[in-house]
């Protein structure tokens, strides 16, 4: 069980760092060095909302994934 919850944070922790590097893409080559991106609020949507959705659900299993380890461990 240990093994399988292993793999499932690891592939988990992935695609969270991939959805978080294509929400920076879209705000330019700027964001993604850490440059101002000109601090005008722009609403998300289309498939910056979708991304930003699926990067919350990534990090919320991540944290739970992270925790199930953690106990199964102990």
């Amino acid at each position: 069980m240990q093994t399988y919850i292993e793999i499932a944070l690891i592939i988990t922790s992935i695609a969270l760092i991939v959805s978080v590097i294509l929400q920076s893409k879209g705000a330019g080559l700027g964001g993604l060095t850490g440059g101002d991106s000109g601090g005008i609020f722009t609403a998300r949507r289309g498939i910056e909302k979708v991304l930003f959705r699926v990067s919350i659900g990534l990090s919320v299993l991540f944290f739970i994934l992270a925790i199930t380890a953690t106990l199964i461990q102990v």
